[in-house]
C-alpha cells in the first residue's frame, strides 16, 4: 500500500478516535468543553488527508485507486461526519454512561424519510467529493495520470444513482417492523 492508502486508514482510525476520546472526555470524566473540543478536532484529520494526497499528486505521482478514495473520503466525512458523531453520541449515553433514552428504530414513513435525507447527504458528500476529483484532474491536467480519478468519479455517480433508487422505495414499500 502507498503512503495515501495508509493515511485513509490512518484517518479512519483517527476520526473513530476522537469520536471515542470525545465521548468519554465528555461523559465518563464530565468534561463537556474537552469533550466538544475533540469532537470537533475531526475536521483536521480530513484537512491532513487532502494536503498529503495533493502533495502527492502535484510532486507526480500517477493517481490511484488510494487518491480517489482519500477524496471520496473527505467527502463522505464532511457529509456524514455531524450525523456519525450523533449516533454515536447516542448510542455511548445509553449503552456505555446509562443516560438518555434507548436508540430508536425506524420503521414505516419515518424510516423513508430518514433514509432520503441520508441519500441528501450521499448528494452532498458526492459534490464535494466530485469537486475534489475535479479539481485534482484538472490541477494536474494530464489525462492519462489522472485516469482512475476520472473512472471512480463515474463509478460514484452510478452509486449515487442507485442509492436513490434505493431511497425512493422505501416510499413505496416502506420498512416494516420485525414481528
Amino acid at each position: 500500500m502507498n503512503l495515501v492508502a495508509w493515511l485513509i486508514v490512518a484517518s479512519e482510525i483517527g476520526f473513530w478516535v476522537l469520536i471515542v476520546l470525545g465521548l468519554v472526555t465528555r461523559y465518563i470524566f464530565k468534561l463537556q468543553k474537552l469533550g466538544l473540543f475533540l469532537l470537533a478536532l475531526t475536521p483536521v484529520i480530513d484537512l491532513i488527508l487532502l494536503i498529503a494526497t495533493s502533495v502527492d499528486l502535484y510532486r507526480g505521482a500517477t493517481a490511484t485507486a488510494a487518491h480517489a478514495l482519500a477524496a471520496i473520503y473527505i467527502g463522505v466525512s464532511i457529509a456524514f461526519g455531524k450525523s456519525m458523531i450523533q449516533w454515536a453520541d447516542v448510542r455511548f449515553q445509553y449503552y456505555i454512561s446509562k443516560q438518555g433514552s434507548k436508540p430508536a428504530k425506524r420503521y414505516g414513513m419515518d424510516y423513508a424519510k430518514h433514509y432520503f435525507k441520508s441519500w441528501g447527504q450521499h448528494v452532498l458528500a458526492y459534490i464535494i467529493g466530485a469537486g475534489f476529483l475535479v479539481g485534482l484532474i484538472f490541477f494536474i491536467n494530464d489525462a492519462p495520470r489522472t485516469e482512475v480519478l476520472t473512472g471512480f468519479l463515474k463509478v460514484w455517480t452510478l452509486v449515487l444513482g442507485i442509492d436513490f433508487a434505493i431511497s425512493i422505495s422505501y416510499f413505496i414499500w416502506p420498512r416494516k417492523a420485525k414481528e
